[in-house]
């Protein structure tokens, strides 16, 4: 069957998808926003405070070292936190839509 362009621009409409998409955006922005807010903090400290970032806290471990260790572990732990949400709240939700779409062919 060919793509009909007028189902997919009333799925978009509705409500259901607009409860989707808020899901998604609920949670996406805010942490994207945070997370390169600490990304750039990092940077910003590791370019104008290098004495801040060069404090030495245990053996040759320094603050910039945690700091960019910290960069990975929050990576990590953002992609959890997402899938977990996408599990719960978006991943129902897109399977509705799509098992509407998919009953009306």
């Amino acid at each position: 069957m060919p793509a009909q362009p007028d189902r997919f621009l009333a799925v978009q409409a509705s409500d259901e998808f607009g409860e989707l998409r808020r899901a998604h955006r609920s949670f996406a922005f805010p942490l994207t926003v945070a997370f390169v807010a600490w990304y750039l903090l990092y940077v910003l400290l590791s370019n104008y405070a290098g004495g801040f970032m060069d404090t030495v806290l245990v053996g040759n471990i320094n603050v910039a070292l945690v700091f960019g260790l910290a960069q990975f572990l929050t990576t990590f732990l953002i992609a959890w936190w997402y899938s977990r949400h996408a599990a719960a709240r978006i991943d129902p939700r897109a399977e509705a839509v799509k098992a509407r779409m998919e009953a009306a062919e």
